[in-house]
């Protein structure tokens, strides 16, 4: 079964259990938001720190699919491949 990885920056990785990768199977694309429920799963506080109570994504949070940051294609609808890669990328905020 081909996978969608995702890569996680060092910031997140305590929440993921130190992972720098999590994938998610997939036979057929996906949107990005159903990506983010199956890695972030057994993760409660990686999946805090990406999205809202609401399920947007918060706003320090960017992610990309193919280089392109999903909020200029569809946002959370945005559809991955299998053997693509999700990459997010935190804002590290301060001067």
């Amino acid at each position: 079964m081909a996978e969608i990885s995702v890569v996680l920056p060092s910031v997140l990785q305590p929440l993921a259990g130190g992972q720098s990768y999590l994938t998610a199977p997939a036979d057929a694309a996906a949107t990005v938001e159903a990506v983010l429920d199956l890695v972030t799963g057994d993760y409660p506080a990686l999946a805090r720190r990406l999205r809202d109570e609401t399920g947007a994504i918060r706003r320090y949070v960017n992610i990309y699919v193919n280089g392109n940051e999903i909020r200029r294609l569809r946002g959370l609808a945005t559809e991955v491949s299998p053997g693509q890669e999700v990459l997010i990328i935190q804002s590290v905020a301060g001067g």
